[in-house]
C-alpha cells in the first residue's frame, strides 16, 4: 500500500577529509538529537561533497581536491541516508573512476544517487519515490568547476541545461504529485544568493517543479515561499564539512537539515540547526540560525544590496587567505582588476562570480533600503559580516 504521508530530510555539505578526515571512527560524531531528526524521517537525501573512493590528488586540485575513504559510508548509513545527491563541483576530483566508485557503494548499500553518472542520461535520471502521490528527485550543479556529462562521458548534471531540465520535469509531473530540484550553486559564503542564482531558481519552479533544495555556499541562506504552495531553500549550509580556508568565512561552522512533508495535498516542512563543534570535530544540534527564515520578493529587493556588500567582504577575505601577496595590501585598482575580470575562476557571466553585477548591486547598499526591512535578525546576520 502507498503510503499517504511521507518525510525526506536534506543535508547540507558532507565531506570527511581535512579537519573531518577519519571522523566517521568517532561513534559520538553526531548528537542524538541528529540522529533522531534523520531517523524521524522516511527517506534521507545526503549531499556527499566527492566521491567515495581511496586515492588521492593528482596535484592539480591542491587544497580544492576533495574525496572521501569509502569507510564514511558507515556515518551515511548511521543517517539513514537512503539517496545521495553526488551532483557537485568536486564529483570528478577523483576522475571518472570517482563517480563510477560512488555509484557502485551506493548500490552496494541499497541506496540510490543523482545528479552525475556515466552519461547525460545516468546524471539526469531522477530517482522516484512511490509515496504521498509520487515524488520524483534529480540534482543540478553550477557550471564553475563542473564537468557536465554526454551522451558518452560520464560527469554532472549541469543547471543551464535547460532543455533537458524541462523535460526530466516534465516526465516527473506526468506520473508524480511532486517534483523537487536539488541543486549545487551559488555563490560560496554569502548570505543571500544573488540576483542570479535567485532568478533561476525562480525559472526551474516555473518550469513546473515545487521545491529547490539547494547546498554548496556552505553558509545557511534564506529560504522563500510561494502563494502555490512551492518553496525554494537557497543554501542548508555546511553538515559535516571543515577546512582551513573554510575558517576564514563566519558561519561555516553552521548548517541546517531540513525537513520537507507531503501528502498528495501539501508540502510543509521543518528544520533543525546543525552546529560543528570545533576542536572536537562533532555535529551537535543548533538554534536555526537567523538567516534561515522566509524572505519574499519584497524584502529581498530592500536585502540583497546589503547582502551583496557583505559577499565583497567574504570575498576579499577568501583572496587575502589564498593569496596574501597578492592581496594582503592591495589598492582598489587590484581589487578592481580581481572583481572586473571576465576571466577569473569561476565566471560565469550572469550566472556566478559576475562582479559586474554584484558591485553596483553592493555600492547601492549605502543609499540605506535595507534599514526598512522588518526582517531585524536577517539584517543583524548579514552586518556582522561586515
Amino acid at each position: 500500500m502507498k503510503e499517504k504521508r511521507t518525510s525526506i530530510v536534506f543535508t547540507g555539505d558532507i565531506g570527511f577529509d581535512r579537519y573531518m578526515a577519519r571522523r566517521w571512527e568517532d561513534e559520538d560524531l553526531l548528537a542524538k538529537p541528529v540522529v533522531d531528526f534523520f531517523h524521524s524521517a522516511d527517506h534521507v537525501v545526503a549531499n556527499v561533497e566527492g566521491a567515495l573512493i581511496d586515492t588521492e590528488d593528482n596535484g592539480s586540485h591542491g587544497a580544492f581536491f576533495h574525496a572521501m575513504s569509502p569507510a564514511a559510508v558507515k556515518v551515511l548509513k548511521d543517517m539513514r541516508a537512503d539517496i545521495w545527491s553526488i551532483g557537485n563541483n568536486h564529483t570528478l576530483d577523483a576522475g571518472p573512476e570517482g563517480v563510477a566508485s560512488t555509484r557502485s557503494i551506493a548500490k552496494e548499500n541499497g541506496c540510490r544517487a543523482f545528479g552525475a553518472g556515466s552519461n547525460i542520461t545516468e546524471a539526469s535520471e531522477p530517482v522516484y519515490i512511490d509515496e504521498a502521490g509520487g515524488i520524483g528527485l534529480f540534482g543540478l550543479t553550477y557550471m564553475a568547476e563542473c564537468i557536465p556529462a554526454t551522451e558518452t562521458d560520464p560527469g554532472i548534471f549541469r543547471w543551464d541545461d535547460v532543455v533537458r531540465i524541462k523535460q526530466r520535469i516534465d516526465e516527473i509531473k506526468s506520473r508524480c504529485r511532486w517534483c523537487v530540484v536539488v541543486s549545487h550553486g551559488g555563490e560560496e559564503f554569502t548570505p543571500m544568493p544573488m540576483p542570479y542564482t535567485r532568478d533561476r531558481y525562480l525559472r526551474i519552479l516555473e518550469l513546473g517543479a515545487d521545491a529547490v533544495v539547494a547546498h554548496h555556499p556552505h553558509v545557511p541562506e534564506n529560504y522563500e515561499l510561494f502563494d502555490n504552495g512551492k518553496a525554494i531553500f537557497y543554501s542548508l549550509g555546511n553538515f559535516i564539512f571543515d577546512t582551513d580556508y573554510q575558517r576564514v568565512h563566519r558561519y561555516t561552522d553552521t548548517g541546517v537539515l531540513l525537513k520537507l512533508i507531503f501528502t498528495a495535498e501539501k508540502m510543509e516542512f521543518e528544520a533543525m540547526g546543525t552546529h560543528i563543534v570545533r576542536g572536537e570535530e562533532r555535529i551537535g544540534a543548533a538554534p536555526l540560525p537567523d538567516i534561515f527564515t522566509n524572505i519574499p520578493a519584497g524584502e529581498y529587493a530592500l536585502l540583497s544590496p546589503l547582502a551583496a556588500k557583505a559577499f565583497l567582504a567574504e570575498e576579499k577575505r577568501k583572496m587575502v587567505f589564498l593569496e596574501p601577496e597578492r592581496f594582503m595590501e592591495a589598492s582598489q585598482e587590484v581589487w578592481d582588476g580581481y572583481f572586473f575580470s571576465t576571466n577569473s575562476d569561476g565566471f560565469f557571466e550572469g550566472a556566478h562570480m559576475d562582479f559586474r553585477v554584484i558591485v553596483p548591486l553592493a555600492s547601492t547598499a549605502g543609499e540605506g533600503a535595507w534599514q526598512f526591512s522588518k526582517l531585524e535578525k536577517v539584517k543583524d546576520h548579514i552586518l556582522r559580516l561586515l
